[in-house]
């Protein structure tokens, strides 16, 4: 199995460099954390609070805003799957499980494999970049799909429900509903507190419009354009390990609501994999000084890397073709 290659900090660090990058902060990872759900909370409030038509406004807002945080969550559960988001491990993975999307252990054993063999063959996320570049069409197609939610109930419940519609004549629906309830017990859980209380005050649409919603329609999307930013277009047995991964270059809208807590920093990321997220800027800093910059994958922005991405030439009508 082709391993990637891996990067060695003394290639580029002093020892008095390093250090602080790598060091993991007892309470960084936390208020980061804090952060994303505070303000979550201080957007539901705020969709919540605003008068008459403003809700028009708000809703959709929050629904944003939310969107980006939910991914922020994800991000910070990530920075835990590799260690990095508290010094102290058994705080670290408590945080990582409970506190944050859930399933860390399962996740890190995904996700190291990922970055033991990104962009060779092994690499369980090549399909996720595999098909770059695609037609402006189909990019349209797969927004809009998120969009719209097709995505989020592809990926969260059509597997169940086609379970249900193909079991056996006789069969008991009951097990079937008991299993995927288990599986979903956070989402069920949070559900039912949530609407528990905010229901006696009125408030009852509160998880469906500014959870769900959010959930299964703007954190699709960013999290594809993540994807996309971090990965499409990167040469398959990509043998350099500075191009194994791009860093986009994100404006202060692009990180509140599509690229938060440092994640398009994603070659530093992939170089120096338990650097935790907050030091990934000054790492960067650091490479751009030692004029490593040049050699690494970067992007100036995301609209420029879903033009890199869309950029294949739509095929030629059948008619033409033939012609």
């Amino acid at each position: 199995m082709a391993v990637a290659t891996r990067v060695d900090p003394k290639s580029y660090f002093a020892p008095h460099e390093w250090a602080p990058l790598a060091r993991r902060s007892r309470w960084t990872g936390l208020a980061l954390l804090a952060h994303a759900w505070i303000v979550i909370g201080l957007a539901m409030a705020a969709a919540v609070a605003a008068p008459g038509w403003w809700k028009l406004i708000a809703i959709p807002l929050a629904i944003v805003v939310i969107g980006g945080r939910q991914l922020g969550v994800a991000i910070l559960m990530h920075d835990a799957a590799h260690a990095a988001l508290h010094p102290n491990l058994k705080v670290n993975d408590w945080v990582g499980n409970h506190l944050t999307t859930g399933g860390l252990i399962d996740y890190r054993n995904y996700h190291l494999a990922h970055h033991k063999y990104a962009q060779q063959a092994e690499d369980p996320d090549l399909v996720l970049s595999a098909p770059f570049p695609i037609t402006p069409t189909s990019l349209r197609r797969k927004i809009l799909r998120d969009l719209t939610g097709q995505t989020y109930w592809k990926q969260r419940w059509s597997s169940l429900a086609k379970r249900i519609a193909n079991r056996k004549p006789g069969e008991p629906l009951w097990p079937m509903l008991k299993d995927a309830a288990y599986a979903r017990r956070r989402f069920l859980t949070g559900m039912a507190v949530t609407v528990a209380v905010t229901a006696p005050f009125g408030y009852w649409w509160v998880w469906p419009v500014l959870w769900l919603v959010p959930q299964a329609t703007w954190l699709p999307m960013i999290t594809r354009l993540r994807n996309i930013a971090e990965h499409a277009c990167v040469a398959k047995d990509e043998p350099d390990p500075l191009r194994h991964a791009r860093t986009t270059r994100a404006n202060w809208l692009e990180r509140a609501v599509i690229a938060p807590y440092f994640v398009n920093y994603h070659c530093e990321h992939h170089m120096f994999m338990h650097v935790p997220c907050y030091n990934l800027p000054r790492a960067h800093r650091l490479l751009k000084a030692k004029g490593v910059m040049d050699g690494m994958l970067t992007a100036p922005g995301y609209v420029s890397v879903l033009r890199t991405a869309s950029a294949k030439a739509a095929a030629p009508h059948p008619a033409i073709a033939a012609a």
